[in-house]
């Protein structure tokens, strides 16, 4: 049953439906994907259209509200002394398990004229997986030669395989991939 639209209480509701917005894009990203109608997202989080775009002039910029919390829990994840690649890995894996919209948006082959705010989410998660690579690699569980852009590619392949799947089976299936393909990252 769709949400009911809230009355318009102007701008001291700005903050919620903000809030409101990110929330249910988040929602409507993981079942639907990153091109899912914004209206579906607005309605979703029950404001109008307006409202939306009020907040977010375009769908990368709704995208980068939603996606910035995973980023932001990474790199939390990575400061902690003691993080691993497998930590960080997992914690990857998670996020693209529950929604392959943000792999596919941070891990995609840029267009001709990549729009900068992905190219800079990508880089942040690339510095954070290349911050503990050299202790993987010391530690004997990376090739030498496997870059931290690799394995951003390597998750954009697992986020592949997870969109064209149903979501109950995908922990299933992850972990299944990542078996495989630590095969090819191993020394």
């Amino acid at each position: 049953m769709p949400e009911s639209r809230r009355s318009n209480r102007g701008p001291s509701a700005a903050a919620e439906n903000r809030a409101a917005l990110v929330a249910a894009a988040r929602e409507v990203f993981a079942s639907a994907g990153y091109n899912a109608p914004l209206s579906t997202v607005a309605r979703a989080a029950g404001v109008g259209q307006g409202s939306l775009y009020r907040h977010f002039p375009d769908r990368i910029s709704l995208a980068m509200a939603v996606f910035e919390d995973g980023v932001t829990e990474l790199e939390a994840l990575a400061a902690r002394p003691g993080t691993t690649l497998d930590d960080l890995l997992a914690l990857l894996t998670e996020q693209t398990i529950a929604s392959t919209a943000f792999i596919d948006m941070v891990t995609a082959t840029p267009p001709a004229e990549p729009d900068p705010r992905i190219l800079d989410l990508r880089d942040r998660v690339s510095r954070v997986l290349a911050g503990v690579l050299g202790d993987a690699r010391r530690a004997g569980t990376v090739r030498a030669d496997v870059t931290a852009d690799d394995l951003v590619l390597v998750i954009g392949m697992l986020a592949g395989v997870l969109a064209k799947i149903s979501a109950p089976a995908r922990r299933d299936t992850a972990a299944r991939v990542w078996a495989l393909l630590r095969q090819g990252i191993a020394p």
